[in-house]
């Protein structure tokens, strides 16, 4: 795809790239004091900042490699995972986001697990954490899986070498920069990504030509439906929207950012922007798959490589440089998002409950920092044993959605969910989903379809068991009764 020395300056470049990001980290690691600096940006981010950071968060390397690769494969159909996303998104917005908001202001939160704590009881803790752990360490590996594929194409390293170093590279810049860094250079990133995307679309629709001749380029090579909306089976969409979809519920890193903004407007307002911005990004990369198979004439390659090839096809050299930065933009602006999630949980619900009242901030900024290098251990050891983009995204978040969901939401809207039901339901619900996802999916059923449905059923069952029993001890405004 490049020649050597077109390989050795992108080699140069992305290097040179990293080291900057590193740089910065740094730089704002000395702006670091307290524990809430470190975990949730001192809760002072203005509005610009919080919504490319939301951007940023919401379009990551599964999104432009993946669901670019996904329409390339099977057509616009796939179109309707991104609207389920939407549709998700924009219920969390309407229903949820100002709740979280305001729980997590008056209680000073950080993790969902304050908030199951909250709800549940310390014991809530626990489950809640494994849960985030084994998606978002899933997810993070996601991360490492694009930036080794990056790594590959440029300078012609091997998927797993590539893999170790970019879990190296990454881990050491969130080490030192904490949530306050990722924020500020998610401006930079998010800005970068989003234009990128869009230049490359326009470029691509200017080429393709009308959709008539695509229309003829499909029909030729047997693939008519692949240019409908319709081509794709309800029960793919289905996973899709109880696994990506569902997961926007109980996304660490999203409540984080809630938290994180300096107002409830600042809040609100950053994440409904994200919502459209990110839906707009989606549906456009999606198309550009769709556009270069049956406009541009890109055909019999790795599939995986849809996007590099595409950038070759349509610029010169000096834009693929601009393109490959802009999806380092998009693929780093997650990572680094997702290792603060998970690392939180792990210095918040674990270690920070068990420490003795006299121990300050300087020590918890040390665990915190610990606790990213332990997710990163465990998110490379999920990178290297599966090494595909969407497949990483959906296992890891139909366990964090087997978990969570139903105690998550029915904590926030049903009174009668008990401590005991709440607890049984995680428990349940995610060492179900897991036992599925090893076993292979028995029966050819996604572990979310039998995770979630029994999550609520326990929830439900056993608090109607124990109400008669328990006494809840809650604060009136952690439970409301949605009109």
């Amino acid at each position: 795809m490049f020649s050597g020395q077109e390989k050795l300056l992108l080699g140069v470049i992305i290097i040179a790239y990293f080291f900057f990001l590193f740089g910065f980290s740094v730089f704002i690691s000395r702006r670091i004091k307290t524990y809430d600096d470190y975990n949730v940006a001192g809760r002072t981010v203005s509005i610009f900042p919080i919504i490319l950071t939301f951007v940023g968060t919401a379009i990551g390397g599964a999104t432009l490699l993946g669901f670019m690769e996904n329409g390339f494969l099977f057509g616009m159909g796939q179109q309707w995972l991104n609207i389920g996303l939407l549709f998700t998104g924009v219920l969390m917005a309407s229903f949820v986001a100002k709740k979280i908001r305001q729980l997590g202001e008056k209680h000073d939160m950080v993790t969902i697990g304050d908030f199951t704590a909250l709800r549940y009881g310390e014991k809530a803790r626990i489950p809640t954490v494994i849960s985030i752990l084994v998606a978002y360490c899933a997810i993070t590996g996601m991360q490492f899986v694009a930036i080794a594929t990056i790594l590959n194409l440029t300078i012609g390293l091997s998927l797993t070498t590539g893999i170790v170093l970019s879990w190296l590279m990454l881990t050491v810049k969130t080490y030192f920069g904490g949530m306050m860094s990722v924020i500020w250079q998610d401006a930079v990133h998010g800005t970068i990504q989003t234009v990128g995307v869009f230049v490359l679309f326009v470029v691509v629709l200017m080429m393709a030509g009308d959709w008539s001749a695509m229309a003829e380029n499909a029909r030729s090579l047997g693939e008519s439906g692949n240019l409908s909306l319709f081509g794709i089976a309800p029960s793919e969409v289905l996973i899709y929207v109880l696994t990506i979809g569902g997961y926007q519920f109980v996304r660490q890193d999203l409540w984080q950012r809630y938290w994180a903004a300096n107002s409830m407007k600042t809040a609100m307002t950053g994440y409904w922007t994200s919502i459209f911005v990110g839906f707009l990004v989606g549906a456009v990369v999606m198309a550009i798959g769709v556009m270069a198979k049956y406009g541009l004439g890109i055909q019999n390659i790795d599939s995986a490589l849809i996007f590099y090839e595409t950038v070759a096809h349509v610029f010169t050299f000096p834009m693929v440089v601009v393109m490959i930065i802009a999806l380092l933009a998009t693929v780093i602006s997650c990572a680094d998002s997702f290792f603060m999630a998970s690392s939180s949980s792990i210095i918040n619900d674990l270690i920070r409950p068990r420490m003795k009242g006299n121990e300050g901030n300087k020590v918890l900024l040390r665990y915190s920092r610990m606790s990213v290098v332990l997710v990163s251990v465990l998110a490379l050891g999920l990178a290297l044993y599966i090494p595909q983009l969407v497949q990483l995204w959906v296992t890891g978040t139909a366990m964090l959605v087997s978990g969570l969901l139903a105690p998550v939401l029915f904590g926030l809207y049903w009174k009668g969910a008990t401590r005991t039901g709440g607890i049984t339901s995680m428990w349940v619900g995610l060492v179900i989903a897991v036992g599925w996802q090893f076993a292979g999916h028995p029966f050819g059923l996604h572990p979310v379809f039998i995770g979630l449905p029994v999550s609520i059923v326990t929830l439900l069952g056993v608090s109607f068991a124990t109400q008669a029993s328990e006494t809840e001890d809650i604060e009136d405004d952690t439970v409301t009764k949605l009109v």
